[in-house]
């Protein structure tokens, strides 16, 4: 029964090693310090020659050694009563030398051609006579410092990999030591130390006894009394590195240590409970101990790997459920079901996977939103791509022959727009970006079970995103059409828009009332009678007309024109001219302004107003400018800063000097205008320029009243905007996918021929599923058969 027990552990062993379980199997666990002599133990419980050796580290990987005892039948023996075989490859080696280079070739492969090392392990079985049921592990040397191709951390690397059998509690620490060396300075004494302070699981194994100086002995550790451990000390005598050389043989280096302990005089007392033979019964025995002790930790163990494997099993679903289609189409059901469940609730914020370290589904729409859409938005400058000249340029072109009276609202029209076109192009990525997110929770949606069926999920995914790209369309569409309808149409009475005339106010003030320009003492009224009162009242009024001239009419659209103020200027000096010149030529008093010209009829003297027409236009009314009208308005220009004409001039006003000089440079003007053909005016037209002059303060007032007025239209529209498309956006494209998406999956892939191709399981799920059934299966025999047996 023992040994059925340790074939067992040895089955089980192999089993979760293929399989991956958890389960630590009791096992003895060979530890020593490099050249300790761990392997020339191992090859004389053995009895044959099979691990490989050399200078350096030569063990790299974790060897677990299965010894099988293996009796001869008497009646039909084998052709070999001896063999090996290797847990990664079904071949029997009869030759050990082949064991040899297998195990170094095996190295190679994993830990590579330099020094260092694996926790990959190595599994081999003996099957043999002469040994006795064992399991037993060789790790690698413990070192201390590097050498040649060694890692510069080969003494931690090392250390690790020990540690991490050792601190198996259900392995048994063969803590070996070389007898010529101070115990005090043993390195497997120590780690096993670490993790068995009381020293219950740790048998001390002391090598070379032969090699100790001459005098010496170890007896004092082998009895116990330097160094206690509860399964004690065992000294040992293996072949030297001459005796390997000369190819002694196994059973005579038997028989040498037995001779060795009988004849010592000090370990001849104790002869019986020394040597390899005495040290693998030991190793049995203590072994099948600790493996009925452990029996009902192992027991406990099972229990649980076997309920987290069957948990594993059934996340992966029943294969038997796949063949039947009314099955099929009820799990398919519920997988499109649950993928439109979770795909809502992510956007809604209600699903119970909620991540707490980012932002995740709807929150990340409303980020969109409110952080990325709005910030955009905001950042848009009403005005920055207009620089004054294209604002004048605007005017001058909304204007056409004419000269305008006031600021053109085409102007306006023509420039807000294009600014109004800016807020496209943010709106158009703002929907982009929430159909980008719509793609990536609609990804995100995998549940555990529908991960089996990579095909379904892939299908899933398309539907819904085809069913995302026909609501983008729409849903970019209609935001287009937003900012067409706010381009549409310009309402300046919009109660949030500033007026014009506010506008003007605020970029124009009334210039200071000029004072009546004082009369000339020589200037006495005529026959002694006082100048007429309504003469200085039309003074009075003139002046107060040019002065208020610039004040803007109350008009939303436009404003004042600087030309139209210039005209009434000129108008209101020339009537006044008019009456302080007949009032100081008392001749003409009967025939008033006679001197400007009568009408060809002999009709009555004209009026003031009428004089100054004449005077402007010609006798004749308007016309072309005659030569004399030059003069008059050089005169009037000269003169119009003071409002006082001249005594000693003729009727008409003109200085006779001042009259020739500008009649020289009209007839100079007219011979150089015959020189100006239609070729040179036409090439004038074709390079004038957008010229870059200096705005006038007309024309940067209404530039400025231009830009005042765009800014506010433009911040109406784009607070609009902000409202608008985040609504449009959830009703044509979130809303409405959201509502849809369950009746659009069922629609288009709830069709029978489909149901098998869909749930066509994923190759690696299917592998791990068989992997998990078998280890739930071994967990159960394991279990079946650990029950069975009796702690006796």
């Amino acid at each position: 029964m023992d040994s059925d027990l340790i074939k067992l552990v040895n089955k089980l062993q192999d089993t979760f090693h293929n399989l991956g379980g958890e389960l630590e199997m009791p096992q003895l666990v060979v530890v020593g310090s490099q050249s300790a002599g761990k392997s020339s133990v191992l090859e004389t419980i053995v009895g044959r020659d099979f691990l490989p050796r050399g200078s350096g580290i030569v063990t790299r990987r974790p060897l677990v050694l299965q010894l099988i005892h293996s009796p001869v039948p008497e009646d039909n023996p084998p052709p070999y009563t001896e063999w090996g075989q290797f847990l990664h490859m079904d071949k029997r080696f009869t030759d050990f030398g082949e064991i040899r280079k297998e195990i170094e070739q095996e190295t190679f492969r994993v830990a590579g051609q330099n020094k260092g090392i694996s926790k990959l392990p190595i599994s081999l079985r003996i099957y043999s006579p002469n040994v006795l049921d064992l399991t037993l592990v060789d790790l690698p040397g413990l070192t201390k410092i590097p050498v040649g191709d060694q890692p510069s951390d080969i003494e931690r690397q090392i250390r690790n990999l020990v540690s991490d059998y050792i601190s198996n509690p259900n392995s048994v620490i063969l803590a070996v030591s070389p007898a010529n060396v101070d115990l005090a300075n043993s390195e497997s004494l120590k780690l096993a130390r670490s993790v068995d302070p009381q020293g219950r699981r740790t048998i001390g194994v002391l090598t070379k006894l032969d090699l100790m100086d001459a005098g010496t002995n170890a007896l004092d550790i082998l009895t116990g009394r330097v160094y206690p451990l509860k399964l004690g000390f065992i000294g040992v005598v293996n072949r030297s590195q001459q005796d390997i050389n000369s190819e002694k043989s196994m059973p005579d280096a038997l028989d040498s240590e037995t001779e060795f302990f009988k004849n010592h005089p000090a370990y001849r007392n104790i002869a019986h409970k020394n040597g390899t033979k005495y040290l693998a019964q030991t190793l049995n025995k203590v072994l099948m101990n600790h493996i009925r002790d452990k029996l009902p930790d192992m027991k406990a163990r099972l229990n649980t790997l076997m309920g987290q494997a069957q948990q594993e099993l059934n996340s992966f679903g029943d294969a038997a459920i796949y063949g039947d289609q009314n099955q099929q189409g009820s799990l398919i059901l519920r997988l499109m079901t649950q993928f439109a469940r979770d795909f809502v609730s992510s956007i809604e914020g209600t699903n119970l996977d909620i991540s707490t370290k980012e932002l995740s589904g709807g929150a990340r729409i409303y980020y969109i939103f409110n952080d990325i859409f709005g910030n955009a938005l905001l950042s848009l400058s009403a005005t920055q791509n207009l620089d004054n000249q294209d604002i004048r340029t605007a005017i001058r072109n909304s204007t056409g022959p004419r000269p305008s009276l006031f600021v053109p609202e085409v102007a306006f029209d023509l420039l807000v727009k294009p600014q109004i076109k800016l807020l496209e192009s943010p709106s158009l990525r703002c929907v982009e970006l929430v159909y980008e997110e719509l793609v990536k929770i609609c990804h995100n949606c995998t549940s555990t079970e529908l991960q089996r069926f990579p095909r379904l999920h892939a299908q899933l995914i398309d539907v819904v995103s085809d069913l995302l790209r026909e609501r983008l369309g729409p849903t970019s569409e209609y935001t287009q059409s937003l900012i067409s309808i706010q381009a549409a149409y310009i309402n300046t009475n919009h109660p949030a828009f500033i007026t014009g005339s506010a506008m003007a106010a605020a970029h124009t003030s009334p210039p200071p009332r000029s004072q009546p320009p004082p009369r000339p003492a020589s200037a006495e009224p005529l026959n002694g009678h006082a100048a007429n009162p309504d003469e200085e009242e039309d003074d009075v009024s003139d002046d107060d007309a040019s002065s208020t001239s610039m004040i803007p009419r109350n008009d939303s659209r436009s404003v004042s024109s600087t030309v139209h103020d210039r005209a009434r200027a000129s108008t209101s000096n020339a009537i006044k001219y008019s009456k302080r010149s007949s009032s100081q030529h008392p001749s003409h008093s009967q025939r008033p302004h006679s001197s400007i010209g009568t009408s060809a009829s002999g009709s009555s003297p004209p009026s003031a107003r009428e004089a100054f027409l004449n005077l402007f236009f010609g006798q004749n009314g308007p016309g072309p400018v005659s030569s004399s009208a030059v003069v008059d308005r050089a005169h009037h220009s000269s003169n119009s800063h003071s409002g006082v004409v001249p005594i000693g001039k003729d009727v008409s006003g003109a200085d006779p000097a001042l009259t020739a000089g500008i009649m020289s440079g009209a007839r100079s003007m007219e011979g150089n205008n015959a020189a100006f053909d239609m070729k040179s005016l036409g090439k004038h037209i074709e390079a004038m320029p957008n010229d870059g002059s200096r705005l006038t303060m007309r024309e940067e007032m209404e530039v400025n009243l231009i830009r005042s007025l765009i800014t506010s239209y433009f911040g109406i529209v784009r607070q609009t905007i902000l409202d608008l498309v985040p609504k449009a956006i959830m009703h044509f494209l979130v809303n409405n996918t959201s509502q849809q998406v369950q009746n659009r999956l069922v629609s288009t892939l709830y069709k029978p021929e489909l149901f098998a191709e869909m749930l066509n399981e994923d190759e690696t799920l299917v592998a791990e599923r068989s992997r998990v059934k078998a280890l739930l299966d071994a967990y159960k025999e394991a279990f079946k058969t650990l029950s069975n047996v009796k702690a006796s």
